[in-house]
């Protein structure tokens, strides 16, 4: 099993990975599928099911699938050229993707929300076909956007997660079991573990500048949401909130008379400074998703600003460690909240974070397993509700909380010394199993929860 630190941490947009990326990839896909074909289609049409179905207009998956059979893709989306390439194709109902001439599409009519049951899949599933000049379907593919930007199709999904077709890794670790014994056999950190896996996929040169970038977009998004201000998208009516907590934090600086607990509103300001972001339809990243992508980032700003003896040369190290941890919970579980709740997002997350800050802590890989296991321990459970399918109530506020979490996680491995009762992986299995349990009006699709219990309009 190899999963890399490029795939748990995607550079993309808001506001959702596997509800806005992932449409968005799998209508690029299907592109490159006709591009291949031996016939020229006249026209495509698109089906969306499941959670994609019931909260895709909050998600934004109308406009990504119509964006990414346009030929757009998350990795380099440019908001203004895609807004101006929405308003052409809504006025002249046709696409013009690279290399395919024109192709014939109405939103209104070619895009279809099944409220029926989901494909058999996934929760997220697609259906995109392209049509001859009578209107007659010449090609077919069903894709599932299964968490975190991940698309496959559905042959794809049938050949099994442990697919992988790439040279063998030095240290293959599929569960937290079998990382601890590699550390334990190599003397490596989990960091070294991943590094080396990464470096022998695709060398040390292409590693450290991913990562750099990984960074520098995490951080741009913190500083953007740190600085803007106004009404969120939707409809809700949701008030930016982290500029003026930022500013209040900034003011009382060298009073001496905040409360110690006041460390707690800087985590979740930096979290809440994404999460807003990606409310917004800003670029971010997947850490491991978008409705979880202020956790990670909020506890490393945190722990360089607030942390003595941070230092950025150190980010990397927390990087892979989160990464390794992130790639154990996907290979076992799931990070989708449409396939497991929440707790798959924000719980995952929370443990990539705490692992990665227990790591550059100075944590021994038990320490580190120790802490991942107890920020996913304490978010077991946790449904995916957001109101009106939008992901600002209650996904911001639940960054900011899953970063606490993390810290205070990180914080009491530290203070132990690796041993614990509940081991990472029986901790991972339990997400698993409750997610499979969990009713589905509880998973992404605003059917339960606080999506029917508060106002949403």
């Amino acid at each position: 099993m190899f999963l890399s630190v490029f795939d748990m941490f995607k550079v993309g947009v808001g506001p959702s990975s596997s509800h806005t990326m992932g449409p968005m990839v799998a209508g690029a896909k299907f592109l490159d599928l006709l591009r291949a074909a031996p016939f020229q289609a006249h026209g495509v049409r698109a089906a969306l099911y499941g959670s994609l179905a019931f909260t895709g207009v909050g998600h934004a998956t109308d406009r990504a699938t119509v964006l990414g059979l346009a030929g757009f893709v998350p990795a380099d989306y440019d908001h203004e050229k895609a807004e101006a390439a929405l308003a052409r194709i809504r006025e002249d109902k046709v696409l013009r993707p690279e290399g395919l001439g024109e192709l014939a599409f109405d939103p209104g009519a070619d895009l279809r929300f099944d409220f029926g049951p989901a494909l058999p899949g996934h929760a997220n599933g697609m259906l995109l076909e392209a049509l001859d000049a009578q209107g007659d379907v010449i090609l077919q593919e069903t894709y599932y956007s299964v968490g975190g930007g991940f698309v496959l199709t559905a042959d794809e999904l049938a050949a099994g997660k442990d697919t992988d077709d790439g040279p063998a890794v030095p240290y293959p670790f599929k569960s937290a079991a079998e990382m601890l014994e590699m550390a334990s056999i190599s003397g490596k950190t989990v960091a070294q573990m991943k590094r080396a896996n990464e470096v022998s996929r695709g060398g040390a040169a292409r590693l450290d500048d991913g990562i750099a970038r990984l960074w520098e977009v995490m951080e741009g998004c913190i500083n953007r949401g740190l600085e803007g201000d106004g009404i969120l998208p939707g409809g809700l009516g949701v008030k930016r909130r982290a500029r003026r907590i930022h500013e209040q934090l900034l003011a009382e600086r060298g009073l001496n008379q905040s409360a110690p607990h006041v460390c707690n509103d800087w985590m979740s300001v930096y979290a809440m400074a994404v999460n807003e972001e990606n409310a917004a339809g800003g670029q971010v990243v997947t850490a491991p998703t978008n409705g979880a992508a202020g956790v990670v980032p909020a506890v490393i700003r945190y722990w360089l600003d607030h942390v003595p003896g941070a230092t950025r040369a150190k980010i990397p190290d927390f990087l892979l460690t989160a990464a390794a941890i992130g790639g154990l919970v996907k290979y076992n579980a799931s990070i989708s909240g449409a396939e497991a709740g929440c707790q798959a997002e924000v719980g995952s997350a929370s443990a990539m974070a705490a692992a990665g800050l227990c790591a550059v802590m100075g944590g021994t890989p038990e320490q580190v397993e120790n802490a991942a296991e107890i920020a996913l321990e304490h978010h077991l459970g946790m449904t995916c509700d957001p109101v009106k399918g939008l992901v600002q109530v209650p996904c911001i506020e639940r960054n900011g909380l899953g970063a606490i979490k993390a810290v205070s996680a990180a914080s009491l491995a530290i203070r132990g010394d690796g041993t614990h009762f509940v081991p990472l992986d029986a901790a991972i299995e339990t997400m698993r199993q409750t997610g499979h349990d969990m009713h589905e009006k509880y998973k992404e699709t605003s059917l339960g929860g606080l999506a029917v219990n508060v106002p949403n309009c």
